[in-house]
């Protein structure tokens, strides 16, 4: 059976309805940026030692998955590079492919960001294992 090309119209209403899921989704990613911004200016002293000055321990991982996309917040002392390296290994032996990968300095510590896509066949438990092994060597 073959399914006839979409009007005009209809490409329009739906390239309006993803630009739409596009501007909730940047506002959603501008409000986690605010969130880590604020986390990021709550650190103060020399991070080197393990700690930041609110007592939390580093580096610490956060690992958010959203369908396909996954998230992951590293935030290391400058000492603690490899990690960010670690990071990206475990994700390419996992056979995740990384869409993007940013970080910030403030003071001695450093805050990445890598976004990655999984393959439409992950499973959670596969999502399970690969932060599993993630925060394994982070700790």
């Amino acid at each position: 059976m073959l399914q006839e090309p979409a009007s005009v119209a209809d490409q329009l209403y739906e390239a309006e309805n993803y630009i739409k899921k596009l501007q909730i989704s940047l506002e959603k990613l501008k409000e986690r940026k605010d969130s880590l911004m604020g986390i990021q200016r709550s650190f103060t002293g020399n991070n080197c030692v393990g700690t930041s000055g609110t007592g939390t321990r580093l580096p610490q991982i956060e690992i958010h998955e959203n369908d396909l996309a996954l998230e992951i917040v590293l935030i290391t002392g400058l000492d603690r590079q490899f990690i960010f390296t670690e990071t990206i290994r475990v994700l390419y032996e996992e056979g995740v492919e990384i869409v993007n990968a940013s970080f910030s300095v403030v003071q001695d510590t450093v805050f990445h960001t890598i976004h990655s896509k999984l393959e439409e066949s992950a499973s959670g438990n596969e999502v399970a294992r690969i932060s599993e092994r993630l925060r394994r060597f982070v700790v």
